[in-house]
């Protein structure tokens, strides 16, 4: 039943779902359009939501997972342009399901399509309850202790003080991203712009650095000093590396807002995946310039320790980009993943409310409140850097299936209109990497892999309960749809008046 055939009750609300016919009419009759997300996301916003998503603050803070496995700088080099072909390749995959399945969601829509609802449901609850809030939360205790950084020189930044300033700036960006999606591209651009001059400032410090006669590190004894190339360090090296691009895929949950998605989706690809892997290749050369692999692997924050070496008067810097790039990376989690839970809800795997728009800015607004709102809570647990572990295995799992269904679309549907279709070894031999990626942790830490996979099992019996179950008792349903209508007419959001093309 549409919303304006709804039946109402004697004081002007409807009997079921939540919905007031009100807001619809009001938001046809003085906007002339139905009520949708627009487009509104050019080629150069797709391509600083994926540069600033990747770019984290890893690049400035601890890039040293590949360098313990791989011994010298020389050879960490090597396997960071291995990681950059790696996500390229995934990267590929996701320009085919993105155009191939023109709507926003990513992974989420993508397992959907090819699996049905149960794993599409089983990502969704990962997503909503660990992957998300958590990266939020870790990212935002990040950028709060570099912000605070010098008001303490010579002592650690309080926790408290951190995860307070960490849920200010979560805040912020939530009040941002439901009040005008031109303002969230824009801290994405300028967040991008940042970063990449943070890079430039980095390799020119180095360039000069090398110039003023230190040039000890810069010759082929000193790159390949205790390279290790065992197949088992390498393959761990590797392992460390692809998650430092995660992140490469988050413009695929905003496909609907993305202007000529066909043509920019992948072009935002192609441009951003090699410039990211020039970046990562540019910054561990400028670091093993001026540093040794040692002093790498003992700094916490490496991009501290060689401005002390190599900037001088102008360290002060590295902080400030540090918190540029934090930022960026949470408004693009914001932003795009905001859009999984509200294709999420569309579909019936979340409550109705959540896939609802804002009138007025046409944004998702109950599911970015949602995500931001999720993260803070994650702020208030001790043990959150407990969680990380289970990071990883997530985001490999879902990236694993997404690709997998790409492959069974491939066999199953084969007419179905692909205005991009890539040679058939590219998913293949994604694939085979990803299950690599997958089930190498298992050798080494196998109980964080069982307590992972425990985690999204967990989601099975809320699946059946909330989602399958469709005769639920009223009494049970009745507190919720209360509270439906009270988000609704406080957000003044209605339903989205247009399902996307299949």
């Amino acid at each position: 039943m549409k919303p304006e055939e709804q039946p109402l009750q004697e004081n002007g609300k409807p009997q079921e779902n939540g919905i007031y016919p009100d807001l619809v009419k009001d938001a046809e009759k003085n906007h002339n359009e139905p009520v949708k997300l627009r487009q509104r996301i050019t080629l150069l916003n797709g391509c600083a939501i994926i540069i600033g998503v990747i770019l984290g603050s890893g690049v400035f803070v601890s890039p040293t997972g590949v360098l313990q496995h791989a011994g010298s700088g020389g050879l960490s080099i090597g396997i960071w342009i291995l990681c950059g072909v790696y996500s390229m390749l995934g990267a590929l995959c996701y320009a085919e399901l993105g155009t191939t399945i023109p709507k926003s969601g990513g992974d989420y829509t993508y397992i959907l399509e090819a699996f049905g609802p149960l794993p599409a449901f089983l990502f969704l609850w990962i997503a909503l309850i660990i992957v998300n809030p958590t990266s939020l939360a870790v990212i935002g205790i990040t950028c709060g202790n570099y912000i605070l950084k010098p008001l303490f020189p010579d002592n650690p930044v309080p926790e408290v003080a951190s995860r307070l300033l960490a849920a200010c700036i979560i805040l912020i960006l939530t009040f941002l991203n439901c009040y005008n999606v031109r303002w969230s591209t824009r801290i994405q651009d300028f967040s991008a712009v940042g970063k990449i001059s943070a890079i430039c400032v980095i390799v020119g410090a180095a360039i000069f650095y090398i110039i003023g006669g230190n040039s000890q590190n810069l010759n082929w004894e000193a790159f390949n000093k205790d390279a290790n190339y065992a197949p088992s360090a390498i393959a761990l090296g590797f392992y460390s590396g692809v998650f430092s691009y995660s992140g490469w895929n988050y413009l695929n949950f905003v496909t609907e807002e993305l202007k000529e998605p066909n043509k920019n989706l992948p072009r935002a690809i192609y441009i951003s995946l090699p410039m990211v892997t020039i970046i990562y290749l540019l910054v561990n050369l400028a670091y093993f310039a001026v540093l040794t692999p040692r002093e790498v692997l003992d700094s916490d924050a490496v991009a501290v320790t060689f401005a002390s070496y190599a900037m001088g008067p102008l360290a002060f810097l590295i902080p400030a980009f540090v918190a540029i790039s934090c930022i960026g990376t949470l408004n693009g989690i914001i932003f795009a993943c905001s859009r999984m839970f509200f294709a999420g809800a569309r579909n019936g795997h979340l409550p109705s409310v959540f896939a609802m728009i804002n009138i007025k800015k046409r944004t998702p607004m109950p599911s970015i409140i949602l995500l931001g709102g999720s993260a803070i809570v994650m702020l208030f647990f001790e043990n959150i850097y407990a969680l990380i572990n289970y990071l990883a295995f997530g985001e490999s799992a879902v990236v694993t299936m997404a690709v997998a269904g790409l492959l069974k679309m491939r066999l199953t549907e084969k007419d179905r209109k692909r205005p991009i279709k890539f040679f058939i070894g590219v998913p293949i031999i994604f694939l085979i990497l990803c299950f690599y990626i997958l089930f190498c942790p298992f050798f080494e830490k196998p109980m964080e892999l069982v307590y992972a996979a425990a985690i999204i099992a967990s989601g099975v019996p809320v699946y059946f309960i909330f989602v399958y179950w469709e005769n639920k008792p009223a009494k049970l349903m009745k507190p919720w749809e209360s509270l439906s209508r009270v988000i609704q007419g406080t957000l003044l959001c209605v339903p989205n008046d247009e399902s996307p093309e299949s």
